[in-house]
């Protein structure tokens, strides 16, 4: 049972009865009345389960753009229907206008969009439809609310996907449109030219310039068919806010960029994602759907309030690629995380592939370090040089044992990480 609004402003419309006949009678037989006409109007009230409730499926978005979803609602008794439906969500799905007006004659069917805009990553849910049934008065009515599945799959927003055209004309001009001059490891012969002044001596090729009149040097192209092993930390330090946005976010957006680079570059792109266990596992190699799958297996990915494990995640590394391979950890360069979890994974990775670290750094410390004025001021600025003298350090040890460091603010991290890719490809190092 539900009342309306109709109810308290049909009892403050027997004042004018107490005014004509001032008594405790007056006012009683009064609510009494009232009652009554509630009681009626109850009684008279069609049954809110004769409303059918049938949801459409809604398709995946991607976190912060709007989508909606669509209820079907049928009349299937023999009465009219007056009244409110809500359809009602979770907090994070982003619900707005989710109380709609039904006014259905037997037999008829309408349909009722729901706004979302759901704000976290992940399967959002909806939780019930409540269906009230209002009385031909308008003073009460009836209520009952049933389960409507619901699901909407939010996806990584992939902020950095306005810098992949030009990551992509730089991939053109590296591969197949320009040969480099310096074979390496992860090079292919492309043709044949005449030297000029700048070429690498050791390309000259001395078959081919004893039948010519000049000096032939050989071209080499980037080699495709590369692996790149994508490992995301979702341990507790991923859980960290840089400019209120927390690090495993920034990192999914970074890898995101890279993995539609790699794919594009006819390189395979596997991924792999945990704590102190394996939380996500995509072997793609070089399927052309490598982008929509990743993006699906990150939706769920949510930051564990427990260490990182690496011995585990390296030995899932080892299994998900036997093969060498640009193995890129996306992770934190803090000492105590490195030096006690990931330092003593590293050898192991480093004989077999190529590794790269990449790491959000908080442009917050060097704005401290520029700040001056009274003495919190000039403590938290030596705090913060004492931060980045110990990520710099922590860079090094990393150079020492041939792990390359990529370290960026998030707005920048991307594309530093795919300029980087770039440049391993372009000196045939993967």
């Amino acid at each position: 049972m539900t009342l309306t609004g109709r109810v308290p402003l049909l009892l403050l419309l027997g004042v004018g009865a107490l005014v004509v006949r001032p008594s405790a009678g007056t006012a009683a037989w009064w609510v009494l009345a009232v009652g009554v006409l509630v009681v009626v109007d109850l009684l008279l009230a069609p049954s809110p389960t004769t409303v059918g409730v049938t949801r459409r499926p809604v398709n995946p978005v991607r976190q912060g753009e709007a989508t909606s979803t669509a209820l079907l609602a049928v009349n299937t008794g023999r009465r009219r229907v007056r009244g409110l439906l809500r359809d009602a969500w979770q907090p994070s799905a982003g619900a707005r206008d989710n109380r709609h007006r039904l006014d259905l004659a037997p037999g008829d069917r309408v349909l009722l969009r729901t706004p979302l805009e759901p704000v976290r990553r992940g399967d959002r849910l909806a939780h019930a439809v409540t269906v009230r049934s209002l009385g031909p008065l308008g003073l009460a009515g009836r209520q009952r609310s049933r389960e409507v599945p619901g699901r909407v799959r939010v996806l990584p927003p992939f902020h950095s996907r306005k810098h992949l055209p030009s990551r992509l004309a730089r991939l053109r001009e590296l591969d197949g449109r320009a040969a480099v001059r310096v074979r390496g490891q992860g090079t292919e012969f492309d043709s044949l030219r005449e030297y000029v002044r700048g070429d690498d001596v050791r390309s000259i090729d001395w078959r081919a310039s004893a039948r010519s009149r000049s000096t032939v040097v050989r071209t080499w192209q980037p080699e495709r068919h590369r692996r790149v092993l994508l490992v995301l930390d979702t341990s507790r330090t991923a859980a960290g806010r840089i400019d209120d946005v927390p690090r495993l976010d920034s990192a999914l957006d970074a890898a995101l960029l890279l993995a539609a680079l790699a794919s594009r570059a006819g390189d395979s792109v596997d991924f792999l994602a945990g704590d102190r266990r394996v939380r996500a596992r995509l072997r793609a190699g070089g399927r052309t759907d490598v982008l929509p799958r990743l993006v699906d297996a990150m939706a769920d990915l949510e930051p564990v309030l427990a260490e990182a494990d690496w011995s585990v995640l390296s030995s899932a590394v080892v299994g998900l690629s036997r093969q060498p391979a640009l193995v890129v950890v996306l992770t934190v360069l803090d000492t105590a995380a490195v030096e006690q979890g990931l330092l003593p994974a590293l050898p192991a990775l480093v004989r077999r592939h190529r590794v790269v670290l990449a790491t959000v750094r908080d442009p917050e410390l060097e704005r401290m370090t520029g700040r001056g004025g009274d003495v919190a001021a000039v403590y938290d600025a030596a705090a913060a040089e004492q931060v980045l003298a110990e990520r710099a350090r922590m860079a090094e040890v990393l150079g020492v044992l041939g792990v390359h460091v990529v370290d960026a603010p998030a707005d920048r991290l991307p594309v530093a990480l795919t300029d980087h890719y770039l440049m391993l490809k372009g000196r045939g190092m993967l």
